[in-house]
């Protein structure tokens, strides 16, 4: 149950820091709790956070406490609705509230940021045909310019977030894990603008941002490393994700300073910015603040959950760009890792399977939380 104390807005100071070094600061987090008490708005006002991210794991948390959603839940029983549909009326509606909260911030920086994302349903995250429709309608059920829809990057998700860009509708790209993927979903984004671009849209009105994943990278790999036990492996812990990122961070330069990108930016395309996901330390023995204070750099986004946002505020070091200056270290430790036994195309590939099955567990949760309160109402939630 997530528990929202009054004037839980951080002190500025780092935070503010990091926006000056051109981070924007998303909060991962949502319920209806916080956005009627008022917190959100206080986060927003106070906080430095410039937009929200959800997930299937965030909302099953919220709305399966059933704490806000009371109201809601009678008059969807009333209406004897699906326990898909109903899932989908509180999401959304969560969503756009949001969305009207952080709607200050994204006129005041020309829609960059002031953004509430929403997630496709995981279980379509293998199918294209599917995933496109599913976030063609949450768009149209969260009508805010502000909303962006997260589309997974699975194979089948590339050619959903090509079509889903062309028709003008702005994508947050979930669960990267691989650099190979990342350039995929890049490739993915242009080609969404070039489809954007010759059905006459307006490009400049078109956001993406690549959410790249921390700190699960560390999880699986450090384990591997652990039980391999050597000084030499054991030295490497700690290092892989941090590497990872900032590889990823070098091919968004290349990419996004290349002919095929040049020719759309004169059109007035954005960017598709990468954007710092998983950033809470699931290691205690590192700082809480690692994947922040680590992973500053311009143009990027990095989204928190609460409990890191306030370390952040309260012993965070941001002391300047710490990504470009490391490439080559990055490559070495990523190689080293590779020279032990442990496979990074393994581990990729499973955080991925293993992303998007927890996505879906998650979810199920969820039905299974409103199903359980739907049939309380006297109703046949179907």
């Amino acid at each position: 149950m997530i528990t929202v104390t009054e004037s839980t807005a951080p002190t500025a100071g780092p935070l503010e820091r990091l926006s000056a070094e051109g981070v924007s600061i998303w909060l991962d987090d949502l319920s209806r709790r916080r956005i009627e008490s008022g917190n959100l708005a206080e986060l927003v006002r106070t906080g430095s956070v410039v937009g929200v991210t959800t997930n299937p794991s965030i909302f099953q948390a919220a709305i399966g406490s059933g704490e806000g959603y009371e109201e809601q839940l009678a008059d969807l029983a009333a209406r004897r609705v699906t326990v898909d549909e109903a899932v989908r009326m509180m999401t959304t509606a969560d969503v756009r509230a949001a969305a009207d909260v952080l709607r200050p911030v994204y006129d005041a920086t020309g829609g960059r940021d002031g953004r509430v994302s929403i997630e496709v349903d995981p279980r379509l995250a293998h199918d294209t045909r599917a995933t496109v429709a599913e976030a063609k309608q949450l768009a149209w059920l969260v009508d805010r310019p502000n909303v962006m829809v997260k589309i997974p990057a699975t194979k089948a998700g590339l050619p959903a977030i090509t079509e889903v860009i062309g028709l003008g509708i702005s994508v947050n790209v979930t669960l990267i894990f691989s650099l190979e993927r990342y350039g995929e979903v890049m490739d993915a984004y242009l080609a969404g603008l070039e489809k954007a671009a010759a059905r006459g849209l307006d490009l400049s009105t078109i956001h993406s941002v690549a959410s790249f994943f921390v700190s699960r990278v560390d999880s699986e790999i450090d384990k591997r490393l652990t039980v391999l036990g050597s000084e030499e492996a054991l030295a490497l812990k700690g290092r892989a994700a941090l590497a990872n990122a900032r590889l990823a961070y070098a091919a968004y330069e290349e990419v996004f300073s290349g002919p095929r990108w040049l020719a759309l930016a004169g059109a007035k395309a954005t960017k598709q910015r990468p954007l710092w996901a998983s950033t809470g330390v699931k290691d205690p023995a590192y700082k809480d603040t690692l994947y922040v204070d680590e992973l500053v750099a311009p143009g990027t986004v990095n989204t928190m959950p609460e409990a890191t946002l306030n370390a952040v505020a309260d012993h965070g070091v941001i002391s300047g760009d710490t990504v470009t200056g490391g490439y080559a270290q990055a490559r070495a430790d990523l190689a080293a890792v590779e020279r032990l036994g442990i496979s990074y195309d393994e581990v990729v590939r499973r955080l991925e399977d293993e992303g998007v099955g927890k996505f879906e567990a998650a979810w199920q949760e969820l039905l299974d939380a409103v199903t359980k309160s739907l049939d309380s109402k006297g109703v046949d939630a179907e």
